[in-house]
């Protein structure tokens, strides 16, 4: 890679959600609505930096944070936070207040004093301009360090990519090193101890190992590859029900964009849209997969059930199930089994004219030329086509 991109985790997500929404956003500049999510986040972001922003192990008083809150709350308004009325971000408001309060009783005592919060740098590494924000490093002595992520989504689950992510950045990054030095100058080298989500709706943590050489070599590997995807301006839409559905640039996206009916089917999107035959065949393949998912799961059930009660048939209302057993045979030595056929004469009875051991006789050099011909004058050559759906992991 020769030129230099701006990159980050969230633009690495962003494109491999949907290398279009990637372009509209980053390249095209287009604006998204605001989401109540987001500010939500961002709220809580600055106060847990402004819990620890002291440097002193103790926290600010609670009225104190609550007011802060408060007026970074009340600093802009419910339609520029993303919230459909007052009402609804009334209720992120008070959400807010009783997270704060719940921390603090949790974690006032800690007598924890982090290394540095929200750390925002840019490390040149590969190629890339990487910007990271670091919510939370900890120093845990010796060298060692602790990363944190606050999080304030519904759930807590999250898969570790943004964790390696952070982790090949600081291990690269001069600034962290430098910093730790200046109030531990025998430190020599940093090491990641862990490495944590902290869930503030529910004061729950996800603590995460560091990840292996080997394991950060092949994540790094992947990034790469999506950033030279970029920089070759490959921004083909990714659509599928789930992401299309709230997507702010749908109207603008040629998946969904309308198009002459003279070469064009459409079909009606849920919300009265239209789709193009790519976004419908999208759609029926996730619905056929899920059906194949839904049989497979009863099958299995109905097989388990039936096997346990020693039911070889049971009749539902308008169908009937049978549990067909068949049992393989094989042979431990296969040379002593051909063997005894031979000296008994067997063996002719066994070498039966199946479709493979004929096959197999028009390629072998055992038959003349003219019977060749007579058996591929008496062949069929058929083509057949199959489909194969498969759970994409998304």
């Amino acid at each position: 890679m020769t030129a230099k991109l701006s990159f980050s985790y969230s633009k690495l997500g962003l494109y491999k959600e949907c290398p279009q929404k990637y372009k509209f956003r980053y390249i095209l500049k287009v604006p998204e609505k605001p989401k109540y999510y987001f500010a939500f986040g961002n709220a809580l972001h600055k106060v847990m930096e402004f819990i620890y922003s002291s440097g002193k192990p103790s926290f600010p008083l609670l009225e104190t944070t609550l007011k802060f809150f408060k007026t970074d709350w009340d600093s802009s308004s419910f339609g520029d936070k993303g919230y459909e009325n007052a009402a609804k971000e009334q209720e992120g408001f008070l959400e807010g207040v009783r997270i704060i309060k719940a921390y603090y009783e949790k974690h006032q005592s800690d007598n924890i004093s982090p290394l540095s919060t929200e750390f925002r740098s840019t490390v040149h590494i590969d190629g890339l301009s990487v910007i990271s924000v670091l919510d939370r490093i900890d120093y845990l002595g010796e060298g060692q360090i602790s990363i944190l992520d606050y999080k304030t989504g519904k759930t807590l689950s999250r898969e570790p990519d943004q964790l390696m992510f952070y982790q090949k950045i600081t291990g690269n990054n001069p600034q962290i090193i430098e910093m730790i030095k200046r109030k531990y100058p025998l430190v020599k080298e940093i090491k990641i101890a862990n490495m944590l989500f902290y869930h503030l709706p529910t004061l729950r943590e996800q603590s995460f190992e560091p990840a292996s050489q080997k394991e950060i070599d092949a994540f790094w590997a992947g990034v790469l590859s999506v950033a030279g995807d970029i920089l070759a301006n490959k921004f083909n839409p990714d659509p599928s029900e789930s992401k299309c559905r709230f997507c702010d640039y749908k109207a603008a996206c040629p998946v969904w964009e309308v198009k002459g009916e003279s070469n064009l089917l459409h079909a009606e999107s849920e919300n009265g849209g239209t789709i193009n035959p790519q976004a419908e065949l999208s759609q029926k393949i996730d619905s056929y997969g899920k059906i194949l998912e839904e049989c497979e799961s009863l099958k299995k059930e109905i097989t388990e059930i039936m096997l346990k009660n020693n039911f070889s048939k049971h009749f539902g209302q308008n169908y009937v199930a049978e549990i067909e057993t068949k049992k393989d045979v094989d042979f431990k030595d296969h040379k002593k089994t051909i063997d005894f056929l031979k000296e008994q004469n067997l063996l002719p009875k066994v070498c039966v004219p199946t479709l493979s051991s004929i096959c197999k006789l028009l390629e072998s050099g055992d038959i003349t030329p003219p019977q060749k011909k007579t058996l591929r004058d008496m062949s069929i050559a058929e083509e057949s086509a199959s489909l194969n759906i498969k759970k994409t992991g998304k």
